[in-house]
């Protein structure tokens, strides 16, 4: 915790004589959260404390810098096994004496999240460093998208940063390309990305082409050495596209992407989705998503398909899922909302009611519950646990 202290009151001294020069912006937010979950007749605590720092300075017209910087404290309930929320059917494939090794920890960090410099010229604009990347068009699922796994719970969350390359080049007044590098150890481990974004009337849409390594790890086997559960790694090479736009009054997207693996089976990813606000302020979103790297039953998931799932390294466990969202504005600071995840592969589905909360301008709270309903076994089982989470958050 020092440290994390004794570095922020060191980047604030350093920054201090260009902030009174006006060259630099300051700002950032504190946010304090509490995580609960029921699990075999427990209730489970994860409390946080997280303050995020941003900066960002114009030295001249066409050069942009900035930077974010995180320290988050945990407390509570810090290690999480991953085994108290799976069926006894998947359980039974761990060898025995291997049970601690499925635990999810969560350790204090004081990290750099994103800070690049941003390029500006005539014809194109480079950025370099560690910046977000974040593709597509859907709001819960990204096909596109091979960085990042958004949280079904808690999706609209701030994504982290990745280091690259990126080079944007307008072409005429209704395209851009794209090309992206993110380096690796080597050339053939890094990813490459290339992407065209253009307009045709009412919608805009990109086609975009990717190659990663996707890292994989097989959670029935350890690898002593490393201490680590087996890492399979394999390249990823994605061809896809997706488009947003209006048709007859109603927000629409789309969004699909095939990926050819080096060593699994080739799978594809598409999402479909629109949204309507009516006339009394209710905004109403319905999304839905297929995955064929998904299974269509669930007596076919296995212990690898729940550790991908809960460790992020795949984004969903069933091939088909919908989720619908209603939100309605109950005051001009309150915003109360409701959302549903439906697997359809299954036959599962959690509740999930909100709360948006503004004190004030810089001051707001989040809430939301999580209820699951469904068999053993299933992605919105019972035995996964039922929660909720509490965020207060201030931004200065």
């Amino acid at each position: 915790m020092r440290k994390g202290i004794l570095v922020l009151i060191t980047f604030s001294f350093f920054l201090s004589p260009l902030t009174a020069q006006e060259k630099v912006d300051i700002f950032g937010y504190f946010e304090s959260q509490i995580m609960g979950a029921v699990t075999k007749n427990d209730f489970l605590q994860l409390y946080s404390n997280k303050l995020r720092l941003d900066i960002k300075s114009n030295p001249s017209d066409n050069i942009t810098f900035a930077a974010n910087f995180d320290y988050i404290t945990f407390h509570g309930k810090t290690r999480w096994n991953i085994l108290d929320f799976l069926s006894s059917d998947v359980t039974s494939e761990v060898t025995p004496g291997m049970e601690s090794f499925y635990v999810l920890p969560f350790s204090n960090r004081t990290f750099l999240d994103n800070a690049y410099i941003k390029l500006s010229f005539k014809y194109c604009d480079l950025t370099v460093g560690k910046q977000q990347i974040s593709l597509g068009t859907g709001n819960i699922w990204n096909p596109t998208d091979v960085f990042n796994i958004k949280d079904l719970l808690d999706p609209t969350y701030e994504q982290p940063g990745y280091n690259a390359v990126r080079l944007d080049v307008p072409i005429g007044s209704s395209y851009t390309l794209t090309a992206l590098y993110s380096p690796d150890d080597t050339w053939k481990n890094s990813a490459k990305m290339i992407q065209l974004k253009g307009r045709i009337s009412h919608f805009d849409y990109s086609l975009i082409g990717i190659e990663k390594v996707w890292r994989f790890h097989d959670y029935t086997r350890f690898d002593d050495e490393n201490m680590n559960f087996v890492e399979l790694p394999e390249k990823r090479q994605l061809l896809g596209a997706n488009t947003a736009g209006e048709l007859l009054g109603l927000g629409v997207w789309a969004e699909y992407a095939y990926n050819w693996m080096e060593h699994s089976t080739d799978f594809y990813e598409l999402v479909v989705g629109t949204d309507y606000t009516f006339d009394f302020q209710t905004y109403l979103m319905v999304e839905y998503y297929r995955n064929t790297l998904g299974k269509t039953d669930h007596e076919q998931y296995n212990l690898n398909d729940w550790m991908r799932l809960m460790t992020t390294e795949q984004k969903a466990i069933s091939r088909d899922q919908v989720y619908v969202f209603i939100q309605h504005p109950a005051t001009d600071l309150l915003n109360v909302g409701f959302s549903t995840i439906y697997s359809l592969s299954d036959n599962s589905f959690a509740l999930v009611p909100t709360l948006n909360y503004s004190l004030s301008d810089n001051v707001e709270i989040f809430v939301y519950l999580n209820v699951n309903f469904g068999k053993e076994g299933k992605a919105f089982a019972k035995n996964m646990g039922s929660g909720g989470l509490v965020r207060a958050r201030v931004y200065f």
